[in-house]
Order: structure tokens, then sequence, then C-alpha cells
């Protein structure tokens, strides 16, 4: 089962980011889906390396679409981008400490941070886009 199911709510109307979006969502369901309590730490440190990466390119690509567009709530939206990279690295830290990582806890940590963010930052970010047509 995947931990984030794709909604076409999640649309924001800038297809390169939209696209984006539904890549990061299956690389996090096919790393949850991947990894469970057994699984070595080595791998699931370099799993969310690579998550952490490619979010970080993908915020840079949305915060530059929302600059060049002008976006009133650009800082507020970015704001929350950098909490989810802090949350990533928090995530990262209890892994390599074995005792306090909870595979179900971190897939409900990071499936609640997008869909939050989607229903959000994002929405109002559709809406915008939405009503400058």
């Amino acid at each position: 089962m995947s931990l984030i199911a794709w909604r076409e709510e999640f649309t924001i109307g800038l297809p390169d980011v939209d696209h984006e979006h539904r890549e990061l969502i299956a690389m996090i369901n096919a790393l949850h889906e991947s990894l469970g309590p057994a699984a070595e730490v080595e791998r699931i440190v370099a799993a969310l390396g690579e998550i952490q990466a490619r979010i970080a390119a993908h915020f840079a690509l949305e915060e530059r679409e929302m600059r060049t567009l002008d976006y009133i709530s650009v800082t507020e939206h970015k704001d929350d981008h950098e909490r989810l990279l802090d949350d990533i690295m928090e995530i990262t830290d209890a892994v390599e400490s074995p005792a306090d990582y909870d595979p179900e806890a971190f897939g409900r940590r990071l499936s609640r941070w997008f869909t939050d963010h989607f229903r959000t930052h994002d929405a109002r970010l559709h809406h915008w886009l939405a009503g400058r047509n």
C-alpha cells in the first residue's frame, strides 16, 4: 500500500512542478515499501539522502517559478519547504541512532507533511495561479 496516494487536487498548475510532485511521491512510496524495521541503517540513510537531495532540487525549481511569477506568498511557502528539509535531517539523525528510529513514525511524518503542504501552501499557490488567468 502506498504511503501517499496521488490525488488530482495536488496539481498546482505548473507542469514541471506537478511532474516532479508525482515523481517525489512515487520515490517516497517506493522507499517506504522497501524499508522495514529490519532494513540496514546505511541503506535507510542513503535513501533519505537521495530523497532530501531530490526534494531540495524540486523546492529550488518551485521557488524559482514562484519568484518569476511574483507569487505574493513565496516567503511563507519557502519557509515550509525549509521545515521539511529540517525534518528529513532530524529523521536521518534518528535513523543513525536505531533506538530512536521508528519506520511507521517516519512514514506518518512524511505523509502528514506532504498532504498538509499540498492542502495549504500548494493549494494557495494553485488558487493564486488560477486567479491570474
